[in-house]
C-alpha cells in the first residue's frame, strides 16, 4: 500500500460563498438604511460578517498551526502543543505546554485525521486502526 499524500498546508475555513448570504442581507437591509436619516449604519452588520467570513480561519502546516481571527493573528508550532481538546459541540482547541487553551476556528472533530496526517506524528490519529486488527479491544 502507498503512503498518503501529505498535503503541504490544510486550511479550515467558512466556505466563500457565505460571503452571498451577507450580501443578500445587504440588500434586504436597504429597504430599512433609507427608512431614516442614519440608519444606514445597519450597513456595518453586513460588511462585519464579511470580513468575518474572510479573515476568520485556522491554518495547519507541517511546521504547526496558524490561528486568524478578525484582527489577531497567532502562530503555534507543533513543539508548543501539548494536546487537542474537544469540546461539547464538536470543536476542537489547541492545549499548550502552559496549559491554556486556544480556540482553533472552523476545525471540528471530524479533521482530527486530517491535522494528524499533516503533523508529521505529532498528533495521534484517534481514528487509526487499532493494532488488533477490527478495531475492539480484546
Amino acid at each position: 500500500m502507498a503512503e498518503p499524500q501529505v498535503p503541504s498546508r490544510l486550511v479550515f475555513r467558512v466556505p466563500g460563498t457565505a460571503v452571498l448570504a451577507a450580501l443578500l442581507l445587504a440588500v434586504g437591509a436597504t429597504p430599512f438604511a433609507f427608512g431614516a436619516p442614519g440608519l444606514y449604519i445597519i450597513y456595518v452588520i453586513p460588511v462585519a460578517l464579511i470580513v468575518w467570513v474572510l479573515r476568520v480561519r485556522t491554518t495547519a502546516s507541517p511546521d504547526g498551526l496558524t490561528v486568524r481571527h478578525v484582527f489577531t493573528s497567532r502562530a503555534l508550532p507543533w513543539s508548543t502543543l501539548k494536546g487537542l481538546r474537544l469540546t461539547r459541540r464538536s470543536g476542537v482547541r489547541a492545549v499548550l505546554r502552559d496549559d491554556t487553551e486556544v480556540a482553533l476556528p472552523n476545525v471540528r472533530t471530524r479533521h482530527l485525521s486530517a491535522l494528524a496526517l499533516i503533523s508529521g506524528g505529532r498528533l495521534d490519529d484517534p481514528l487509526a486502526a487499532s493494532p488488533h486488527g477490527s478495531g475492539d479491544v480484546p
